[in-house]
């Protein structure tokens, strides 16, 4: 029997792997809180997270963090999958990905179907690729978020 490497044989990536690895960590460290000041340590975790990213994504981490605290203050921090993401008790609503992790070219801000952004048209984007934050993009965000959890 030979293992799978995941380099082009539709198995897991190493990078996929570590991030599994990561989550699995994750939920492992919210059992062990249990209750008490569990919100507070989890955005203490993102936080630290957003520390170690190289400056560009540093730089759009902290924006992005910001944006959701100000526009959405009723959703909590956490890390997912070893990366910043906001929650609405206890589920993933949206969630930042460095691109310098998966040696991408960009990073992105993700929704999860938790997210109310359902468009009666019946299309709407769930991802944004993001390397910058200016004033324009910053207002999309907001926006963003905001219809997010209304």
């Amino acid at each position: 029997m030979t293992q799978d490497t995941g380099e082009g044989s539709g198995g897991f990536s190493e990078q996929e792997r570590a991030a599994m690895r990561q989550r699995a960590a994750e939920l492992r460290k919210e059992a062990e809180r249990g209750r008490g000041n569990k919100a507070a340590t989890a955005e203490l975790d993102v936080l630290a997270k957003i520390e170690e990213m190289e400056p560009a994504d540093r730089a759009v981490a902290e924006r992005i963090h910001a944006i959701v605290a100000a526009h959405a203050p009723e959703l909590s921090p956490k890390l997912w999958y070893g990366q910043p993401a906001y929650a609405r008790k206890g589920r993933v609503v949206c969630f930042f990905r460095s691109g310098q992790v998966d040696k991408e070219r960009y990073s992105s801000l993700g929704f999860t179907t938790e997210a109310r952004l359902d468009d009666e048209g019946g299309l709407w984007p769930t991802a944004y690729a993001v390397t910058e934050l200016g004033e324009r993009a910053e207002q999309t965000i907001a926006e963003l978020v905001r219809k997010a959890v209304s």
